[in-house]
């Protein structure tokens, strides 16, 4: 790694102890990735002593395989995972780790080498043709599985969330009871799952879910085993600043406390954004600009995918050793391809003498950023550091404790 590191002009201090503002200094001529295992950690650790049931961390938000060891440390011990791909990943780099395969739609070969080669138990499915092919998968001579945990997934809305992921997936309501019904009579373990979509800025976008599983557990008249209310927890973006998480924890617990389900059910919940956002910041060089245009030399076609292509504001910063106190503008990105799409239009806010040569640090990446990035144009991130400051925003730092001492009406 510090071969790698002397190539691209990066120092080989022991890891953890610069900021990003040490890495500027050192002028380097590709973006380089910042990591911060400590935010990563603190995350971990907050879901797996605050939220009143079992997370499951949702692989697809940062698949890394080093971020996963880091979860499993502290006490992450299940995984969601969308594919026969997250599947091998997880099952390679944890061993023991406890393997949920969420995805409502799956191939039949992916769920039998799931089932027999990686031990996984835990499954999905929105529809009748998903729980039969679930059970041809599983099935050993022309025996069904007993050992199934399967979770219907419900419909519900996404009205409180900044990215809806209610118009694919999710049981209708007038195929929910029959659903239920033949997947109590299949598993080992039933339960209901549901995702009120991505940076629900509200604790109702899960009250009005929960309401939705008691309507359904009343109707089939079904034991249910297992309540999943899947992701969604927010990060703190700008413009975005949610309630504290505790809130949202606050408002699960007490929709499952008053669901007619199984003395021994199991509470579980799936953060990806909420677990991994903190734990990667980009540090990009501008290398022209016009107006209140800044060309930068990474962008939709690397960590800021979801900056181009849904508009989503990143808090960002000027690495500069004399700080600017020129007064702060707007700014839009353009990334380093020759294609048009390959634009950031933010607004993102920096000081007004920014220009060529300088660094802007881009934080909150660890959440889809580092998943979503391809290698078009021949452009790409090679440059990776651990730092030990403190991300931009943060659930978790001081500023969040500041937050939390401010009583949350709900």
């Amino acid at each position: 790694m510090h071969k790698h590191h002397r190539a691209l002009g990066l120092a080989t201090a022991p890891t953890g102890t610069r900021r990003g503002a040490d890495i500027a200094k050192l002028r380097p001529a590709q973006p380089v990735t910042l990591l911060r295992p400590r935010a990563a950690r603190r995350a971990a650790r907050f879901f797996v002593e605050k939220f009143p049931g079992r997370s499951l961390y949702a692989v697809k938000a940062n698949p890394s395989p080093d971020l996963l060891r880091l979860l499993w440390d502290e006490g992450i011990t299940h995984y969601d995972v969308a594919s026969i791909g997250e599947v091998r990943l997880v099952a390679r780099t944890l061993p023991q780790a406890v393997i949920c395969f969420m995805h409502p739609v799956k191939s039949e070969e992916a769920i039998a080498e799931a089932y027999f080669d990686h031990k996984v138990r835990a499954f999905s499915l929105d529809s009748l043709d998903e729980l039969d092919k679930i059970m041809r998968a599983t099935a050993s001579d022309g025996v069904a599985a007993t050992d199934l945990y399967l979770l219907v997934r419900l419909q519900v809305s996404s009205e409180h969330a900044r990215l809806s992921l209610s118009a694919k997936f999710g049981a209708e309501p007038n195929d929910v009871k029959p659903l239920l019904f033949a997947a109590r009579q299949a598993a080992d373990a039933l339960g209901i799952c549901f995702h009120v979509g991505s940076q629900a800025m509200t604790p109702a976008a899960f009250s009005d879910a929960m309401a939705r599983v008691r309507d359904a557990i009343v109707e089939a008249a079904v034991t249910v085993d297992v309540v999943d209310v899947g992701g969604g927890f927010p990060s703190t973006y700008p413009g975005m600043e949610p309630p504290p998480l505790e809130a949202y924890f606050d408002v699960i617990h007490a929709g499952f406390e008053a669901l007619p389900i199984s003395y021994s059910a199991e509470l579980w919940c799936e953060p990806g954004r909420a677990l991994c956002a903190e734990y990667a910041s980009l540090v990009v060089r501008v290398e022209k600009r016009r107006g209140s245009e800044l060309y930068i030399n990474d962008g939709a076609y690397g960590a800021l995918f979801d900056a181009a292509h849904i508009g989503w504001r990143y808090p960002v910063r000027l690495l500069r050793e004399a700080q600017s106190n020129v007064r702060p503008m707007e700014f839009s990105f353009y990334g380093p391809t020759c294609d048009d799409l390959d634009q950031m239009a933010g607004p993102f806010e920096l000081p007004g003498d920014v220009g060529p040569g300088d660094y802007i640090e881009i934080g909150m990446l660890g959440a889809y950023g580092c998943a979503m990035r391809t290698g078009f144009n021949g452009f790409g991130v090679d440059g990776v550091e651990i730092v030990g400051d403190e991300p931009m925003a943060t659930l978790y730092g001081a500023a969040a404790e500041r937050k939390r001492s401010r009583a949350v009406r709900l």
